[in-house]
């Protein structure tokens, strides 16, 4: 997987806690916007690269299955152009030519496995277009299983709750994606998001356990080699 797949959340809903190393917190939430906004299109392309592979792979074992897979799957890839391109409105709504959009198709078959995809891509498109509210809707409906677009997407879904306001439950998720990503990639870039969610609530012990995890079984990640920052802000109190 390209190391630059990382989902980021956002900090502007994070209430840091007022027992915490204010500024050193600050800083790290800064980094991690920073590195969001400088990486947002690189982040969600390769997401969306692995996702037309895995649809192509479900067009392709559709050849045997139901006839509705079959429609289901097809009908879904004009709308990848669009957001691959940029168009997250049209990719969303549909345009002229035939293609529905990606809301209607997550509407319209459900029960296929080319809704989950459709339900994915929509929450995505919301997620460029800042409604993190409808993206967060669309996002909770995918419950796919594969080991690379899974952990992406609950991390995408976990900066949706962060950035609306529910930061326990963004932590548990990003915790939920590092385990789920089982990489040396994803996992520690999410224990750490949820570590410093952890710390914004006042919750040192958790976040603690989870930069120590980091250091222990990801040394060579570059989470890794920032970690004992983290380690020592927490354990210097």
């Amino acid at each position: 997987m390209h190391p630059q797949i990382k989902e980021e959340m956002a900090k502007k809903s994070v209430t840091p806690a007022p027992k915490q190393d204010q500024k050193g917190l600050e800083e790290a939430l800064s980094k991690s916007e920073q590195f969001f906004e400088n990486n947002k299109k690189t982040i969600f392309g390769a997401l969306i690269a692995i996702i037309v592979i895995i649809a192509g792979g479900m067009l392709y074992n559709a050849k045997v299955a139901q006839p509705r897979q079959i429609k289901a799957s097809e009908a879904i890839f004009p709308g990848e152009s669009y957001f691959i391109n940029g168009d997250y409105q049209t990719a969303l709504n549909g345009d002229a030519y035939g293609f529905e959009g990606f809301e209607a198709l997550a509407d319209k078959f459900k029960g296929t496995k080319a809704n989950k995809l459709a339900n994915l891509y929509a929450g995505l498109c919301y997620a460029q277009l800042d409604s993190m509210d409808i993206a967060e809707k669309y996002l909770s409906k995918f419950n796919g299983n594969d080991q690379m677009v899974s952990p992406a997407a609950l991390g995408a879904l976990a900066n949706c709750y962060a950035t609306n306001g529910q930061v326990s439950k963004a932590a548990t998720t990003f915790e939920k994606a590092a385990k789920n990503a089982n990489n040396k990639v994803l996992s520690p870039y999410y224990y750490l998001q949820a570590g410093i969610i952890y710390e914004s609530l006042d919750q040192s012990d958790k976040a603690l356990k989870l930069y120590k995890m980091i250091k222990v079984n990801y040394p060579d990640s570059y989470e890794g080699r920032e970690i004992d920052k983290y380690i020592a802000r927490l354990t210097s109190k």
